[in-house]
């Protein structure tokens, strides 16, 4: 009989996603630890199922934000500009160009172009593995070089969803989240006295997310109307599974996208969940349920704001000794802001 504990193997300072496992047996009481392609000890009346479970993962950035694709992998940096224009008046200094038939002095127009550069960093993994481990996997039908790329094309969306959403304080990076440069109110609290969600009426759930939506229309200086909100998974499904009875009975998302602001001025406004949002808020923990939660009002819109990054490459096979070895490598930038004012905050929810 052996006692099976499934383990994470590191080999040689390589993470592997292949398993190892650790068996007692029950003669000398000895463990013992193999590094395993999917061999597995099976009992003659087991029936194993042959399918490979990936661990339980979820990315969205692909939904959220649109990418901008003209940078290379020999690029260091991407830019942008911003256009700021000035003009005199007229005959009166603050007013309207007016002319006249013997005017001598004509007004013109100034234009400034500032530019933003943002540093395209490197992301680089490495996928190794041996000739016997190679084998032993093809004779057992699990082929152990297409499950460590899975594994490493997870990790790869995983970090571009993190660089997203919240950037990375390591290398001085922020996302949609957590720009300093983007205004961050807090809900106020409805009859219960609350801020959450969970303890407002439909009503004031309504009045936070327009109050939200025309403060980021008013800081655009009344151009620009969000159409996207995301919000916690945990009050995206209040709105879900509450009725408004008085509405015929929606739910609260319905009521929410037939009458807030960018809908009554012709637009749209898509909500979705975000497992970002959870403690983002001013006094949150990030990623701790019970915090300070946060939504984010925006324009989904590439001349609003991107994400710059390049297609993932690899180097060709390189035999050491008993090993094949193979580099993936991209570039991955910072989410360009291009309008800051079209982001809004909305904390305490």
């Amino acid at each position: 009989m052996y006692a099976h504990e499934m383990t994470r193997a590191v080999n040689g300072g390589w993470p592997t996603l292949d398993r190892a496992y650790s068996y007692t047996d029950s003669g000398d009481g000895s463990t013992r630890t193999v590094d395993s392609a999917g061999a597995f000890f099976i009992n003659e009346l087991e029936r194993l199922d042959p399918t490979l479970h990936m661990p339980l993962a979820a990315v969205s950035w692909s939904r959220d934000v649109d990418l901008r694709e003209d940078v290379t992998i020999a690029d260091e940096s991407a830019s942008f500009t911003n256009s700021s224009f000035a003009a005199p008046g007229g005959i009166v200094p603050t007013g309207i160009n007016w002319g006249g038939k013997v005017s001598t002095a004509i007004a013109g127009i100034a234009v400034d172009l500032a530019k933003t550069a943002q540093p395209l960093n490197l992301w680089e993994m490495e996928l190794k593995y041996s000739i016997p481990e190679l084998e032993s996997a093809i004779k057992v039908g699990r082929p152990i070089d297409q499950q460590k790329f899975e594994g490493l094309n997870l990790k790869h969306q995983m970090d571009i969803d993190q660089v997203v959403y919240v950037g990375d304080a390591t290398m001085n990076m922020f996302g949609l989240y957590n720009n300093t440069g983007v205004t961050a109110n807090t809900a106020v609290a409805g009859a219960s006295s609350s801020t959450h969600w969970s303890a407002k009426t439909p009503a004031e759930i309504l009045a936070d997310v327009n109050t939200l939506l025309n403060n980021t229309w008013a800081a655009s200086g009344y151009s620009v109307i969000p159409d996207r909100l995301l919000v916690p998974p945990a009050q995206y499904g209040i709105l879900v599974a509450q009725v408004v009875s008085t509405a015929g009975n929606i739910s609260i998302l319905k009521f929410l996208e037939e009458n807030n602001l960018a809908a009554q001025r012709g637009g749209r406004l898509e909500i979705y969940p975000c497992k970002w949002s959870i403690g983002m808020g001013v006094g949150g923990t990030p990623q701790v349920l019970g915090t300070v939660d946060r939504a984010v009002a925006y324009s989904k819109d590439p001349l609003r704001v991107r994400y710059p990054m390049t297609p993932l490459q690899k180097t060709p096979i390189q035999y050491q000794g008993i090993y094949h070895v193979t580099t993936y490598y991209c570039r991955l930038g910072n989410i360009e802001f291009i309008y800051p004012s079209t982001f809004s905050y909305l904390d305490g929810i």
